[in-house]
This record gives structure tokens, C-alpha cells and sequence, in this order.
């Protein structure tokens, strides 16, 4: 069913990738400067150093990424960058509580997409002695794209192609799902993806499935799949069954999934996904002392 909304809308203006080094924020790196390409939009790269030890150089190189992805020649200057419709910034925190720092900089400074890497524990400044990404998330109130440990996700760290063929969105009565359905016909249509499969999931009594639309998409066909028992189970079982390449799913304060599975079990639901998840808040709602760079 085709519906009047423009979803070929820009998704995001302003993105803020925190990063810890790891090899697992890398790879959320790589999905954060994909985002700001296609949304033509500022990224702002975001480091807390406990102790002070971080250098400009350790961030992830913007220009050496997009010179790999062929988008720019081999040393490039930084004027090179905004040229391709980006602003670059690089951020330093020098505070002990990440979770905080991170919260007080979007107080700050809004940002409309937060792309995290979950279970960094092999970060080189050891963010995560306990978890960072969730109550981030959680309390920020803002779409947060989610890379769990080891999961390479839907964009290539090598060249910046897309793989993103299969798409599942879990439903509830609450919180709506309509918001993670248009998010994910948005973010089809803005990565060029051609073809592939949208899938609803309600883990529940058929009868009590909530009504959601479903937009016609070229090359896309939808699918609906009513499951019973545990709703964490059902969710990550369909995602690796269907080979699923990212999970987009509604959020709310009160009875969302990452407020209802605080600690523990939301650790252990995002570790569990085989994919990426993007947490769509129904409706989005945190002083360091920081030293800023631009690329």
C-alpha cells in the first residue's frame, strides 16, 4: 500500500559516532561517515580520555577511509571533505564517566542519529567496565544505530558498498511501530538498496497484531510473520534464520525495548543479534570540558 509521506527525505542532519578505539567502533564508524554521506550531514566523532591520553591522530582517519572507498584521491586535504557535502568534527572528553560526558555533549549540541558499537571491552581507554551504549541510548532519547561485537553490519569497512537485502521490524500495540517502518522504507530508498525484504514480526495472539502500513517500495516486497513465546527469543531466532542484515524497532520511554530491558538483559539482547539494530524513540525527548577538532 502506497502512502503521500516524502520518504525520500533526508533522515538525519547532525550524527555523533562515541568511540573508544576498538576494533568494534570501527566498524561503527565506518556506518556512522556511510550515514553522513548519503545524508549529506555534520558527523561529529566523540572520544572520552579518562586520562587525558588521546591524541587527534588515534580517531579513525576520515580521509584515509574515503580515499579507500574511492571517493576521494590518496592524501587528500582536509578541504577535500566538505567538498563531498560533510562536516567532519573530532571531539575529545577528558572526564571519567563516559555515559555522562556523552549525555552532558548532547545537552549541548543536538544530534539527530547516535551510532554505537555494544561490548567494546577491548577498547584501548577501557570505556566499558560497565555498560556505555544502552544507558546512552536510554537516556538520550535519540535513533541510535547499534553494532554489536563482532558483527561487520550492512556497510563495508573496505570499500563502502552496502549489503542490506533483508530487513525486520518487530511490532507491538506499544510503542507504535509506524515509526521504525517509515525509518526503514527511508533507509532503503536513501542507501539505493534495489531489491529486497521488508518483514514484520509480532511475537503474540494473531488477533492482537497492531494494523501498521506498509509503503510500496521498487524492488521490495513486504512479508508479516506472527511468532509465540519469549518476544526476545523470537526476535533474534527470525533475525538469523532470515539472514536478516539489519532490525529496526520502535522505542518509547516507558514501555520501549531499551527502558523495559535495563542492565543485563538488554546487554545480552543486543550481543545476541546477528545484524545491527536501529532503536527508532516514537518520540525523541543530558558540561565536559572538551577540546574540538575538524577534519
Amino acid at each position: 500500500m502506497s502512502v503521500s509521506q516524502d520518504y525520500s527525505a533526508p533522515i538525519i542532519d547532525r550524527i555523533l559516532h562515541p568511540s573508544d578505539f576498538s576494533a568494534a567502533s570501527e566498524v561503527a564508524f565506518a556506518h556512522a561517515l556511510k550515514a553522513a554521506l548519503i545524508a549529506q550531514s555534520q558527523l561529529t566523532l566523540m572520544h572520552v580520555s579518562p586520562g587525558m591520553t588521546a591524541e587527534w591522530t588515534d580517531f579513525p582517519g576520515v580521509r584515509e577511509t574515503l580515499a579507500r572507498w574511492g571517493l576521494l584521491p590518496p592524501d587528500s586535504p582536509r578541504s577535500a571533505v566538505p567538498a563531498l557535502g560533510i562536516d567532519v568534527r573530532k571531539v575529545i572528553a577528558h572526564d571519567n564517566n563516559p555515559v555522562q560526558s556523552v549525555l552532558a555533549f548532547l545537552r549541548r549540541y543536538p544530534i539527530d542519529l547516535i551510532v554505537l558499537a555494544t561490548h567494546q571491552h577491548e577498547g584501548r581507554s577501557r570505556w566499558l567496565q560497565h555498560s556505555v551504549s544502552e544507558p546512552i541510548a536510554r537516556q538520550s532519547g535519540q535513533m541510535t544505530l547499534f553494532i554489536s561485537h563482532g558483527v561487520e553490519g550492512f556497510v563495508s569497512r573496505q570499500d563502502g558498498s552496502v549489503s542490506l537485502r533483508h530487513i525486520l521490524i518487530p511490532i507491538a500495540p506499544i510503542p507504535r511501530a509506524q515509526p521504525a517502518i517509515a525509518a526503514a522504507v527511508r533507509l532503503a530508498q536513501r542507501l539505493q538498496c534495489p531489491a529486497g525484504t521488508f518483514t514484520t514480526l509480532f511475537v503474540g495472539a494473531p488477533g492482537d497484531a497492531p494494523a501498521v502500513r506498509c509503503p510500496a517500495v521498487p524492488g521490495w516486497q513486504w512479508n508479516s510473520l506472527v511468532k509465540s513465546g519469549n518476544v526476545i527469543d523470537a526476535i533474534v531466532q527470525t533475525a538469523s534464520d532470515m539472514d536478516t542484515n539489519l532490525i529496526v524497532m520502535s522505542t518509547d520511554g516507558r514501555n520501549g525495548f531499551l527502558d523495559a530491558l535495563r542492565g543485563s538483559h538488554s546487554e545480552r539482547v543486543l550481543r545476541r543479534t546477528p545484524c545491527p539494530l536501529l532503536a527508532i524513540p516514537v518520540e525523541a525527548t543530558v558540561t565536559p570540558r572538551l577540546s574540538a577538532s575538524q577534519e
